[in-house]
Parts: C-alpha cells; sequence; structure tokens
C-alpha cells in the first residue's frame, strides 16, 4: 500500500492465511484428521494436493487467491502516484523493478546460483507472481476502470479460444492433455532450461496469460474497496455477490462449456471460479477485520501475511525448521500415543515458523519486494 494509514489489516489477514497453508498448514490439517479420525479433517487433509491434470481441489486456490491479493493492491499503490502527479514512466521503472526482482528472486530459489545453466527451472511461483502482476499493473496505469473490465474480458475469452483452437503438433485443435495443448508446446519451444513435469511447466511462460486475469480481478475488488462509499457493508456484500457470480460463471463454463478447470493450464474457467472465491474470502475477511474491527483476533495470520515472501523463503530453502522442532520437541512428543505425534510436530513445526515471523513483525523487519 502507499501509506500506512491506508493499509488494510484485511488484506494482510488474508495474505497470512494463504501462506499458512504452504508452510505448514496442509501439513498440520493432513495430520489432524489422521489424530482425530474426525471426517471434516480428513476431507480437508485430502484436499491438501493438487489434481494430476484437470480438476480442482481447496490447495488449487493458494497460489491464484496470493496473486488475487496481489491485485487488490493496485490502485492504491498505482492510484495513489497517478493521483500524486508521478509521471507514467516512473511507474513502468518500479513496475519493472519489481517484476525483474520476483523473476529473479524465483529462478534463485530454483537453483540459479549453482550456474548448472541446463538444470535450471527458469520458471517460477515467485516468477510467475511477478510477470502477471507486472502486467496487470501495466493495464492498470494505461487504462481507466473501464479498459480494466474490457481487458479481463478480453483476457478471459482470448485465452479460450487460444486453448480452443490451439494444439501441439500433431494432436487435433483444442487438444488439452499434457502433450497436446498449445500452452505446453510453446513452452517446450521457447522455455529455456527444464520444465518441472518434463513436458509441460505449471508456472510457463504462455499460461501466464490467464495469471493475469486472476491479478486484474483482484485490482477490481480493490477499486471496488477504495471507492468514496462508507458503508463497509455494503462494500462486504459487493465482493460476496461479485464472488458468487464468478463462481457460478466458472463453474458453469467448465461443466457445460468445453474448458476444464485445470491449474496446470490456468484455464478461464479456472480464473473465474479462484477468483470468485477470492473476491469471497476477500469479502469475509474485510467485514470482520476492517468493517467489524476485529482485527485482534487475527493476529496470527497477519504476522504471517506482511512478511509472506520472507517465509516462502526460509521455509522452502533456506532453514529446515524440522530440525529445531525435533530437537526441542521430539522427546517430549514421544512420550504421546504415535497417532498424535505426526499432528504434534506439525503443530511444533507451525509454532517455530511463526515465532521467527513474529519476532520480525515485532522489529519491524519486512522484506518488501
Amino acid at each position: 500500500m502507499a501509506r500506512e494509514g491506508q493499509r488494510l489489516a484485511s488484506l494482510d489477514a488474508l495474505r497470512g492465511f494463504d501462506m499458512f497453508w504452504i508452510v505448514g498448514g496442509s501439513l498440520w490439517i493432513t495430520q489432524l484428521g489422521e489424530a482425530t479420525g474426525w471426517r471434516w479433517a480428513q476431507w480437508f487433509g485430502a484436499q491438501m494436493h493438487h489434481p494430476e491434470w484437470h480438476g480442482f481441489t481447496a490447495y488449487d486456490l493458494i497460489f491464484p487467491l496470493f496473486l488475487f491479493i496481489s491485485g487488490v493492491t493496485l490502485p492504491w499503490s498505482l492510484g495513489n502516484h497517478r493521483e500524486w502527479g508521478e509521471a507514467k514512466w516512473t511507474q513502468y521503472g518500479k513496475i519493472g523493478k519489481r517484476v525483474f526482482l520476483l523473476v529473479l528472486l524465483g529462478a534463485i530459489y530454483n537453483g540459479l546460483l549453482a550456474f548448472e545453466w541446463d538444470e535450471i527451472r527458469y520458471a517460477s511461483v515467485l516468477g510467475r507472481i511477478g510477470l502477471a502482476w507486472g502486467i496487470a499493473a501495466l493495464v492498470v496505469v494505461q487504462c481507466e476502470l473501464r479498459g480494466q473490465v474490457i481487458a479481463l474480458i478480453t483476457i478471459l475469452f482470448g485465452y479460450w479460444a487460444l486453448l480452443k483452437f490451439g494444439h501441439a503438433p500433431g494432436f487435433e485443435p483444442g487438444d488439452l492433455t499434457m502433450e497436446g495443448n498449445v500452452v505446453s508446446y510453446f513452452d517446450r519451444q521457447f522455455l529455456p532450461g527444464v520444465l518441472y513435469k518434463d513436458i509441460h511447466d505449471p508456472e510457463g511462460l504462455l499460461g501466464t496469460v490467464g495469471a493475469v486475469g486472476t491479478a486484474l480481478m483482484g485490482a477490481l475488488a480493490g477499486w471496488w474497496l477504495k471507492g468514496y462509499e462508507p458503508n463497509g457493508g455494503l462494500k462486504a456484500a459487493g465482493l460476496f455477490i461479485a464472488g458468487a457470480l464468478c463462481t457460478g460463471a466458472g463453474l458453469i463454463w467448465s461443466s457445460v462449456g468445453d474448458l476444464p478447470l485445470n491449474k496446470n493450464l490456468w484455464t478461464s474457467s479456472f480464473v473465474l471460479v479462484t477468483g470468485g472465491l477470492s473476491f469471497a474470502l476477500l469479502g469475509l475477511f474485510y467485514l470482520l477485520i476492517d468493517v467489524w474491527r476485529l482485527k485482534v483476533f487475527f493476529l496470527f495470520f497477519i504476522v504471517i501475511g506482511v512478511n509472506p515472501i520472507t517465509i516462502y523463503l526460509l521455509e522452502g530453502r533456506l532453514i529446515d525448521f524440522e530440525q529445531p522442532a525435533a530437537f526441542l520437541f521430539e522427546g517430549a512428543i514421544g512420550g504421546f500415543l504415535e497417532r498424535w505425534q505426526g499432528f504434534l510436530m506439525a503443530t511444533a513445526i507451525v509454532g517455530i515458523e511463526w515465532l521467527v515471523l513474529f519476532f520480525l513483525y515485532r522489529k519491524r523487519v519486512f522484506l518488501r519486494v
């Protein structure tokens, strides 16, 4: 956000809620289901994985929700600069710098510093966030609200047409298998290094087109929240309505149309469903935290949400948090029934991660990119 006073606590909390499932929450809920036998926890634990190809689980929402949230901030960060009279070229420079840093961090996360050029996976989660956010940011800088809506609609239908009529050589138009779709074929031809699934990369180049739509949906939510209407409850209701409409449209498109939900391809139906769910979650967190002022109950998630890239890099590459958790608690945990030990260790891991982030939070140390 541009100014501290304008910062929405609900965005930090929602971002932290999203990151929680990446940095230990998925393991925690899975172990809870195994320890207790509670059906709801077992169902939730079963949702903590990605489908192999077509399909949708709760775990598929994590990445697009984060990208959606990054789009929500655009009306403040770029809109305020426009209001302050900042030149567009200055904004372009700031956008380009952030895109470059995110792509670079993503490549480093995937092993760039090993300097084994043919073995590096250049596509990455951070890289896709950078590219999708950056293109959406350019649209926000260049276009008024109407133009942003038109850009979103163009992306949804243009990307659908690309998948419907495009194909790899030797396959029929509209083939959406991993081998035959045009997105995977494009990456096999033009994306250097190795692909995550050998013949396809879920964070590849051409699939970023759909991800731009996710970021633009977030920007539209941001404009709605930034509006001058003082009734916060009405704003939350608007987000719920938008969520229901987008989710419904995406489900209809995927069920009666010819575009299945597919995170690997980031299909337009996937954009609508995940965008709709993101609208609804944002509405819920905004209502509870910024309207009803229940921020104190969401401190756990806020602490994670203000340092998302920090914990992503620490947990993913720099620190194995299982080692200090085992050193401190393995002996005590060993005294419990075996079915509870995995859950308690998962709780210890998440707890240590959170305490590290809480220390940074209290010291006001934040990694900004």
